[in-house]
């Protein structure tokens, strides 16, 4: 493993980790691998990164165990490179990152669980259209780990939400954050229709960085038939670099909705969700 050279407080946490991953070009290149980008060409052509900078960024990033690599091509040797469980394990800190940077750099430091059509973080959801969704599996409410995209449906709605109030409160002041409220309403909304999108094969997720026990009880108390799935972990965020905001000490999805094609790619992209009804007859009409 490589070791820190950025400090000599061989005690102090940050300072050693500033010393694997302290390069602006380390950070985005593990936002690019969570979003899918494996080959080398890929990710030299989504940074705008000299070949030389980025073989010598890769090669750290293996040396550091964050990175690892396979061949898919021989005559030249060809590799495809993914994160491992220790680079899987930076998302909540990339996460975090973006949150402040919406906030704080883009946005005019408000918290805000939405944003106008004309701010960066809707903007980088509208350019989700036409691209690809990477293979992301998240724990779900049957006890078992699913993709996100329902390989057997003809399309696949996603729609992520900040949180229900059951069975754990919401934080303090919850009503107050523009764009937080309405999630159980939401999830009534889409279970109301679901006999709707099944006669038409589209298969319906909602997805909250709740732990699986939570939305569990929550979909038993309200008896919703669709799958719940959650990205605790930050992998559905990192992946799609989905807008969060942090209320109770948690990173927590704004309100979204995405429609997915069989052949994983994004269709539409309904954000910010200003009206909750409309949005979900918007998904149905539009998948």
């Amino acid at each position: 493993m490589r070791r820190s050279t950025f400090s000599p407080e061989p005690d102090c946490a940050i300072a050693q980790s500033l010393g694997v991953i302290g390069d602006g070009w380390e950070l985005l290149i593990v936002r690019d691998l969570a979003r899918g980008l494996a080959r080398f060409d890929e990710l030299a052509g989504s940074l705008h990164i000299s070949r030389k900078v980025l073989t010598e960024r890769l090669n750290g990033l293996l040396e550091s165990g964050i990175v690892e690599r396979s061949a898919y091509q021989d005559r030249p040797t060809r590799y495809a490179y993914e994160l491992t469980p220790r680079g899987r394990a930076l998302l909540p800190v990339l996460v975090a990152l973006q949150d402040w940077g919406d906030r704080w750099l883009l946005g005019d430091g408000s918290l805000t669980g939405t944003n106008t059509a004309d701010e960066p973080p809707a903007q980088r959801l509208q350019e989700l259209v036409g691209q690809r969704v990477p293979y992301v599996a998240l724990p779900s409410i049957t006890g078992t780990t699913v993709d996100v995209v329902d390989a057997d449906a003809r399309a696949t709605v996603l729609f992520g939400y900040p949180a229900t109030g059951r069975p754990t409160r919401l934080p303090d002041g919850w009503d107050e954050i523009a764009g937080a409220a309405g999630c159980t309403l939401e999830n009534r909304l889409f279970a109301g229709r679901y006999d709707d999108f099944a006669s038409q094969r589209i298969a319906v997720r909602g997805v909250s960085t709740q732990r699986t026990d939570e939305q569990q009880a929550f979909a038993r108390a309200e008896e919703i038939p669709h799958l719940l799935l959650s990205d605790v972990d930050l992998e559905l965020v990192a992946a799609l670099r989905l807008p969060t905001f942090r209320a109770g000490g948690y990173e927590r999805l704004k309100r979204v909705v995405l429609v997915v094609g069989a052949d994983r790619v994004v269709q539409a992209v309904r954000y910010p969700v200003s009206d909750i009804a409309d949005a979900v007859e918007w998904a149905l009409t539009t998948a």
